[in-house]
């Protein structure tokens, strides 16, 4: 069956629905620049903080430095509000500023065309393929987009149950239970401690010795590197993500925005900033705070690049 292709025309498109995305959208539409895309590949907005992460999650930050542009934390919020707190104001975010995402977007290919001058972005691999035609593209996928699990010899033979934090909400599900944890980031850590809490016989795994990393795994076993043995019914992986930009992203000389890594490529405060129309936010590892920066910066350079094209428009008539 031959493929249904629709074209849609943009000034902006914006790949990603989380924090980063909504924030620029914001910023645009601060500056009546409205004629813009947000692309989500899930079914609703910031689905990492919906879907994601666990119960106990707070900000690590005060509020005052993980508020969005033009939009503070209400005042009677906590200084480091919960994940809950944190999902209704992004929410709220989202109605104030009227930012609608097309969900279940799954960007396939970031292109720039020459002779348009303009970038395609492609969606969908089905029987229905929509392209965006824009010219701007703004980067905003994210940090924490897949989980990462570390390849350990037998792991897939592990008689209990193995989790990516992204897949953790509380330990009340681990009660009475020996669950190893790996990775002590602020994730880790914090699973750890709730797990300890809620009555889990707890181990964590770091690279500086609590327990050394692991060897293997064989049933219910786990072989450290330093030979000892323990079983555990639950091993949780905190060890990070990865970035998925390198796949879509389809530009020749891309290394000047983004890295092999997916993250941005220049150094702070020049990293959101590519070529023909190129932008990423947040993806420069400061949070909230780094996002909302980006955001107000691409904005801000999207309409004087607009306003310019108008006065030289306006001067060949």
């Amino acid at each position: 069956m031959k493929k249904k292709r629709t074209t849609i025309e943009k000034e902006v498109v914006i790949v990603g629905g989380g924090p980063s995305g909504l924030a620029t959208a914001a910023c645009l539409k601060v500056l009546s620049i409205t004629n813009i895309a947000i692309l989500e590949r899930e079914n609703c907005i910031c689905s990492l903080w919906k879907k994601r992460t666990y119960d106990r999650l707070h900000l690590h930050l005060h509020k005052n430095l993980c508020s969005l542009p033009h939009m503070p934390y209400p005042s009677n919020s906590p200084s480091y509000v919960p994940r809950s707190g944190v999902v209704d104001y992004l929410d709220s975010y989202a109605k104030r500023f009227d930012v609608r995402p097309t969900f279940n977007s799954d960007v396939q290919k970031v292109g720039f065309d020459e002779e348009e001058g303009r970038w395609r972005v492609v969606v969908g691999t089905g029987e229905e393929v929509v392209e965006y035609m824009a010219r701007f593209v703004v980067v905003a996928s994210g940090e924490n987009v897949e989980g990462v699990v570390p390849e350990v010899k037998g792991l897939e033979g592990f008689g209990g149950e193995v989790l990516h934090s992204s897949q953790y909400r509380s330990g009340k599900e681990c009660e009475g239970k020996d669950v190893l944890v790996v990775g002590c980031g602020n994730s880790g850590m914090e699973i750890a401690c709730d797990l300890a809490e809620s009555g889990a016989r707890t181990s964590i795994v770091v690279r500086s010795p609590v327990l050394p990393s692991l060897a293997s795994v064989r049933g219910s076993e786990v072989r450290f590197v330093d030979g000892k043995t323990l079983q555990f019914d639950v091993i949780v992986f905190a060890t990070g993500y990865k970035r998925t930009v390198k796949n879509w992203l389809k530009v020749s000389d891309d290394g000047y925005l983004i890295d092999d890594d997916g993250m941005a490529k220049q150094e702070f405060p020049n990293h959101w900033k590519g070529m023909n129309g190129l932008y990423c936010a947040g993806l420069k590892r400061r949070g909230f705070y780094g996002s909302s920066e980006d955001a107000l910066n691409i904005a801000n350079d999207i309409n004087n690049l607009l306003k310019l094209r108008e006065t030289l428009s306006s001067e060949q008539k």
